[in-house]
C-alpha cells in the first residue's frame, strides 16, 4: 500500500512534447544528425512500447547505433536514461537500472542540475527492489538539490515521497517528513498532494497507537477530498478511514467509506487491487452488523475481482518475462555479431600479413613458393570455417526462435483453457463478459502461424534449399517439406519432437514415410546429409 502511494506521488521527470509517431517518423528521415537520430528514434520507441513492441525494439536498436555513431559521450548516456524510462514502465527492473547506472557513470561528475533527475529515477528503482540503503543513498541527493531550488511544489512531493519511504520502517522519520512537507503545502494550492500528506499522517499515528491524532488527520484530509481531490487518490482516502473505522469497531463508519470508494472506483477502475480493497471492506463490514446475506453478496464480487486480478498478474507476468528473454537473447546476439566483427578484423589483419610475406618472399628471389601456398590454403579454409560458422549460428536462431514461441503458444493456450473453466463456473455476467474480453486479446496474440514465420525465416537463411528439393522431389506436402527443412538443421528425432509437439515415435514414422517419397533405399544413408546436398 505505501508502495503506490509512493509511485503516485513520485517526483516525475519532464518529458517530450507529444507528437504524431508519423510526424517524428518523417523528421526522423530528413535528419542527417547522428544526435537527433538518437533523440528521435528513442522518442518513437517510447510513444510504441505499449502497442507495438516489436517495432519499438527496431528504433531502440537505430537509436543506439545513432548515439554510437555520434560520438557524444552525452547522447549516448541520454540514450540509456530513456531506455530505462522504457524498461522502467514495462516493470523490468533489472533491464532498467542497468541501463540507468550506464548512463549515470557518465551524469555523476556533472552538476546536480543536470544529474539530479536521473538520480531520482534511480532512488526510484532502488526503492522498488527493496535497496534501502542506496536508494535512501540518491533521495538525499535529490533532496539536497531541491532544498537550493524555488521549486516549493516539488520539494514538498519528494519529502512526501521519504516520508512515505519510512512510513512502515521507521515511523517518527516518516512523521518528521511528512510533516515539513505539509508545512511547504500550505503555500501551495494542490489537494491532492494535502490529502495524501494528511491520510499519511493519520496512518502513522495509527501505526503510533494514538486514535485520536489519526482521526484528526483523517477529518483533515477529508476536506482535502472536498476541495477537489482527484477521484483515484480521493477512493484510496476512502479506503484508509474505512479501514481505520474497521479496525476501531466502528462498522457503521467503515461501511459508509469503504461505500464512497465502490462508487468511485466502480467508473474508473472496476477491476483494480483498491476496488477489490473497497468491496472486502464493505462484506466485513456487514459480518460485523450481522447482515450475513449482504456479506455473502459482496464476499462474491470480491471473489470475482481477485480472479480477475490473478490472471491479469498472470498476463502481465508472462509479459514481463518475455521482454527479459527477449532482451537477454538479443544482447546475446549482439555479443556473437561483436565477435565475429572481432573475427573478421583478426582475419583481413592475417590476410595483410600473409600478403606481406609473399611479397617478401618475391623480393627475395620467390623463395618457399610452397609455404606461400599453404597460407592461401589456410586463408581458404579459414574463410569457409568463418562461412560454416555463420550459418550454424543462423541455424540455432532459428531453432531458437521456434522453441521460444511454441513455448510462448502452450502457456497462452493453457490460459485460455483455464480462462474457459473459470467462466463457466462464474455466476456473475460481469464476470463472463470481462473473462471474454480477455479470452479475446489472449487469441489475438495466438493468431500468428508460427510455421509460416520460420518457413520464411528458414527461406532467408537457405535460400535455394526449397527451390532444390522441389525440382528433384515435386510430390511432397507442405508437412514433408518441413520436416525436411528441420533434418536440414541437423536435429535429431527427439528435438523436432520437442519443437513440433508431436512424439518421437512419431516423428521416427515420418521420417521412414519421407525416405519412401525421397526413394532412398539404402538404411545407411543418413536423411541430414541427404539433405544438405540441396542447398
Amino acid at each position: 500500500m505505501v508502495f503506490r502511494i509512493f509511485l503516485f506521488l513520485i517526483f516525475v521527470q519532464s518529458a517530450y512534447a507529444q507528437s504524431n509517431i508519423s510526424v517524428l517518423v518523417d523528421s526522423l528521415a530528413q535528419t542527417s544528425s547522428e544526435n537527433e537520430k538518437s533523440r528521435i528514434s528513442i522518442e518513437i520507441a517510447s510513444k510504441l512500447a505499449i502497442a507495438d513492441w516489436n517495432r519499438a525494439l527496431r528504433y531502440m536498436d537505430i537509436a543506439k547505433e545513432s548515439a554510437q555513431n555520434s560520438g557524444s559521450d552525452k547522447t549516448v548516456a541520454d540514450f540509456y536514461r530513456n531506455l530505462g524510462d522504457i524498461y522502467l514502465d514495462k516493470d523490468a527492473l533489472d533491464i532498467a537500472l542497468e541501463h540507468y547506472l550506464k548512463a549515470y557513470h557518465f551524469y555523476e561528475t556533472k552538476p546536480a542540475s543536470e544529474r539530479y533527475k536521473l538520480e531520482n529515477s534511480l532512488a526510484i528503482i532502488y526503492a522498488r527492489t527493496d535497496k534501502e540503503e542506496k536508494a535512501l543513498h540518491f533521495f538525499k541527493k535529490v533532496l539536497d538539490y531541491q532544498k537550493q531550488q524555488s521549486d516549493t511544489a516539488t520539494l514538498a512531493r519528494i519529502l512526501n515521497n521519504v516520508g512515505s519511504f519510512y512510513l512502515e520502517k521507521k515511523v517518527d522519520s516518516a512523521v518528521a517528513y511528512f510533516t515539513e512537507s505539509l508545512q511547504l503545502s500550505e503555500s501551495i494550492s494542490d489537494p491532492d498532494l494535502k490529502m495524501f500528506l494528511h491520510a499519511n499522517l493519520a496512518r502513522c499515528y495509527v501505526l503510533k497507537d494514538s486514535p485520536n491524532l489519526a482521526k484528526r488527520y483523517f477529518n483533515k484530509a477529508l476536506i482535502d477530498v472536498e476541495n477537489g481531490a482527484n477521484s483515484r487518490g480521493a477512493a484510496w482516502f476512502y479506503n484508509e478511514f474505512s479501514e481505520f473505522y474497521q479496525k476501531n469497531d466502528i462498522p457503521d463508519s467503515s461501511i459508509y467509506y469503504a461505500q464512497k470508494a465502490v462508487a468511485i472506483l466502480d467508473s474508473v477502475a472496476p477491476f483494480g487491487f483498491e476496488q477489490q480493497r473497497a468491496v472486502g471492506l464493505l462484506y466485513k463490514g456487514y459480518i460485523a452488523q450481522g447482515k450475513f446475506e449482504k456479506a455473502s453478496a459482496f464476499f462474491e464480487k470480491y471473489s470475482a475481482i481477485g480472479d480477475t486480478l490473478n490472471l491479469e498478474d498472470k498476463r502481465v507476468n508472462l509479459e514481463k518475462l518475455l521482454i527479459a528473454e527477449e532482451y537477454r537473447n538479443k544482447e546475446k546476439i549482439r555479443e556473437l555479431e561483436e565477435s565475429k566483427k572481432q573475427s573478421r578484423n583478426y582475419i583481413i589483419l592475417l590476410g595483410l600479413l600473409a600478403i606481406l610475406l609473399v611479397l617478401g618472399m618475391l623480393l627475395y628471389r620467390f623463395r618457399n613458393k610452397l609455404k606461400r601456398a599453404n597460407l592461401e590454403k589456410q586463408l581458404a579454409t579459414a574463410k569457409e570455417m568463418e562461412l560454416n560458422t555463420n550459418l550454424q549460428l543462423k541455424n540455432k536462431e532459428l531453432i531458437g526462435k521456434a522453441m521460444v514461441e511454441m513455448h510462448r503458444t502452450e502457456i497462452i493456450e493453457d490460459i485460455l483453457n483455464d480462462l474457459k473453466e473459470i467462466k463457466r463456473k462464474a455466476a456473475k455476467k460481469e464476470t463472463q463478459n470481462a473473462i471474454d474480453y480477455i479470452l479475446k486479446r489472449l487469441k489475438r496474440d495466438t493468431s500468428s502461424n508460427i510455421w509460416d514465420e520460420f518457413e520464411l525465416r528458414f527461406e532467408q537463411v537457405h535460400e535455394s534449399f526449397y527451390k532444390n528439393l522441389s525440382e528433384k522431389h515435386p510430390n511432397l506436402t507442405s508437412r514433408d517439406k518441413r520436416l525436411c527443412a528441420l533434418l536440414k538443421l541437423n536435429l535429431t528425432s527427439k528435438e523436432i519432437a520437442q519443437i513440433t509437439g508431436q512424439s518421437s515415435k512419431s516423428v521416427e514414422n515420418a521420417r521412414t514415410r519421407l525416405r519412401k517419397k525421397l526413394d532412398i533405399t539404402n538404411s545407411h544413408t543418413d536423411l541430414s546429409v541427404y539433405m544438405s546436398s540441396f542447398g
